[in-house]
């Protein structure tokens, strides 16, 4: 008689359901093992009735200095506790610069620019190839001195893109929120490229009359990841400094930044990166809870700086004609997963349940001692986060995070629209990318956001927000006249 085939598992089992019961069994594990517990010495108490449990008291025969010393322990102890707590860190509200019309930069219009511009052809047709996959749209904006020909990268030109993306955000921001500029206590400003003497923070200082003893900063050089390193600074700041407000700038000034030569490493920043900003508001008063969007839970900085290959990966040079510009390696995408999986280790344990604890660290025992050739278990990031904000550099990066993290289109939505709709703002496109969930409807009371970055040096930061309530739409902000067309279908290649 022939033998009978084993059923086809993967069909006869429901093994989605059977993976939700092993979650739910993992996760709960504490609370399914004390609810018969506590149910057995209710059931207990109820039993031997009142009399029993006053004979039972009085035979401890306990005196005034037992209760005493008890209850001085017990006060001690809670006091302690609640001292060495760190201070929580809310975000009250933020805001991002909205770009004019007047600085759109189609696709006809960059390349007839780039054309008149750059004398090299096979320069003109490498950044037609560029353009047509970036992922970027019609609609993403230039400062006003890149749209002359040549464009006019001239330090006064730098100061009035910054003026102008840095003041209207911040002016949204106090707005929004009713903000006094004399009620700031801490400022934290970050643009990698453009830093001018007196400082972009001096400069904020100057424009709103901030007070004499605020405490102020100024971050460059650090590469699109520094809105997140911005971000734990005022984190850290806000821990000793109680009933604080912290003011935090992150933006990228385009403007002396455009490259004019042809070494394509060099060339592809002027195809990707665009105008923006944001401002963002934090608070580690207790008060501000009630009124406050989010409530920051975990900042994990990852800086691979040591290995040379990381270090220059993202790099400002001059060419062999003299012309400054940033060059972007072609390992740029590998060190940024080595990045990555260096982050993921560090939060995953702070982040993921414990059903999914247990996977990974039962694969990682089979791959070391049994079989090495084992898959290793990519954890479930789904179960930790309702949102993903990925930086968007590019579509390569979206597409490399995605494919690594296991996510749905849904969840690298914001990521991908951003860049389609405002390009590369460099550290402020996070908030962009949240904002564009917010004006979706999609942020509910409970949601957990995961913010990644990545940065020049090579770094890669995640921050982790909880949302303290259900978020209205805007009816501002830089997606307002535009949310209802999206998402969109982007094409692998838009022809030009």
């Amino acid at each position: 008689m022939p033998a009978q085939p084993l059923p086809d598992f993967s069909t006869s089992v429901r093994l989605k359901y059977v993976k939700l019961g092993y979650q739910y069994l993992v996760n709960h594990f504490l609370t399914l093992l004390l609810i018969p517990m506590i149910a057995t010495c209710v059931l207990e108490l109820v039993r031997r009735g009142p009399e029993e449990l006053i004979s039972i008291y009085n035979s401890l025969d306990l005196d005034v200095i037992h209760i005493l010393c008890s209850s001085f322990v017990i006060i001690f102890v809670l006091t302690v506790y609640y001292m060495s707590r760190p201070r929580p860190v809310y975000l009250v509200d933020y805001a991002c610069f909205k770009p004019a019309a007047s600085c759109r930069v189609p696709f006809a219009t960059f390349m007839e620019h780039t054309s008149m511009i750059c004398e090299d052809p096979k320069s003109v047709q490498f950044q037609t190839r560029i353009l047509e996959r970036s992922g970027l749209g019609e609609e993403t904006c230039l400062p006003p001195a890149n749209h002359y020909i040549p464009p006019n990268p001239t330090m006064e030109a730098g100061r009035a893109e910054a003026q102008l993306v840095i003041f209207s955000a911040i002016d949204d921001l106090i707005k929004k929120t009713g903000l006094q500029p004399k009620h700031i206590d801490i400022l934290v400003v970050n643009c990698s490229l453009f830093s001018p003497t007196p400082s972009l923070s001096a400069m904020i200082v100057n424009k709103y009359k901030l007070r004499s003893n605020i405490k102020s900063f100024n971050l460059s050089g650090m590469g699109c990841s520094a809105g997140l390193l911005s971000i734990d600074l005022a984190r850290d700041l806000l821990q000793v400094l109680p009933g604080s407000n912290a003011l935090v700038i992150s933006t990228e000034i385009i403007t002396p930044n455009y490259y004019k030569g042809n070494r394509r490493d060099m060339l592809l920043p002027n195809c990707l990166f665009r105008m923006g900003a944001a401002a963002i508001l934090l608070s580690n008063r207790r008060r501000d809870a009630t009124r406050a969007k989010y409530r920051l839970l975990h900042v994990v900085r990852t800086h691979k700086g040591a290995d040379d290959r990381a270090y220059r990966c993202v790099y400002q040079e001059e060419d062999s004609d003299g012309h400054c510009g940033i060059s972007l390696s072609k390992d740029l995408m590998a060190i940024a997963g080595d990045a990555l999986k260096s982050n993921i280790t560090t939060i995953g344990p702070l982040v993921l349940p414990m059903s999914e604890q247990l996977l990974f660290f039962f694969t990682l025992v089979g791959r070391k001692l049994i079989n090495p050739t084992l898959r290793p278990y990519i954890p479930d990031f789904k179960q930790a986060f309702e949102h993903f904000c990925i930086h968007a550099g590019g579509r390569a990066v979206i597409d490399e995070l995605q494919k690594s993290l296991q996510l749905s289109a849904e969840h690298v939505e914001a990521s991908r629209m951003t860049l389609h709709r405002f390009g590369n703002t460099s550290s402020s496109s996070l908030w962009y990318e949240l904002n564009y969930i917010e004006s979706k409807g999609r942020m509910k009371r409970g949601d957990r956001v995961w913010q990644i970055g990545f940065g020049s040096g090579f770094k890669c930061n995640s921050a982790v927000w909880k949302c303290l309530r259900t978020v209205k739409t805007p009816v501002d902000g830089p997606w307002s006249e535009c949310i209802h067309r999206y998402p969109v279908d982007i094409p692998e290649i838009v022809k030009l």
